[in-house]
């Protein structure tokens, strides 16, 4: 997908309804306050030796640039918001809401706009290391914990 597509995904989240109830697909979740979608991934690195790793982290690291820069320029500079307290509050069983434990289960930080009455997130994710590397976005009216 093309920057360009990612943002037109961007918006229709923006201007979409939340559900009531937790709904997921294999690319999606949403739930009261929130939609969480991948926008892009890499091959999984199951078999890989190594080498496909590093071009893979190249080319969603570009495509990430290149959306953080779109969405900078449509709602300014982002904030750079670590998970990393917030997966350890997590793991001492504090209840956070979603998409926030979603996105800490995954990710180290995230870059964090505010979009009028909802907050945009954007960031790298993979649950583990032989799992692809996913671009991916989130809408949601919950704060940051």
């Amino acid at each position: 997908m093309t920057t360009a597509e990612h943002l037109d995904t961007i918006d229709r989240l923006l201007t979409q309804g939340f559900p009531r109830e937790p709904v997921r697909t294999v690319d999606s979740s949403s739930g009261p306050g929130f939609h969480l979608v991948q926008l892009s991934r890499t091959p999984p690195f199951w078999d890989d030796d190594g080498s496909g790793r590093i071009e893979a982290a190249d080319q969603i690291s570009a495509e990430y640039g290149a959306l953080t820069q779109a969405v900078t320029d449509r709602w300014g500079d982002p904030q750079i918001f670590s998970l990393g307290t917030l997966r350890d509050r997590v793991f001492e069983g504090e209840e956070i809401p979603q998409p926030w434990t979603d996105l800490s289960a995954a990710t180290d930080h995230v870059h964090l706009w505010r979009a009028a009455e909802r907050w945009l997130v954007a960031c790298v994710t993979q649950h583990d290391h032989e799992d692809p590397y996913l671009l991916t976005a989130a809408v949601t009216v919950v704060d940051p914990p």
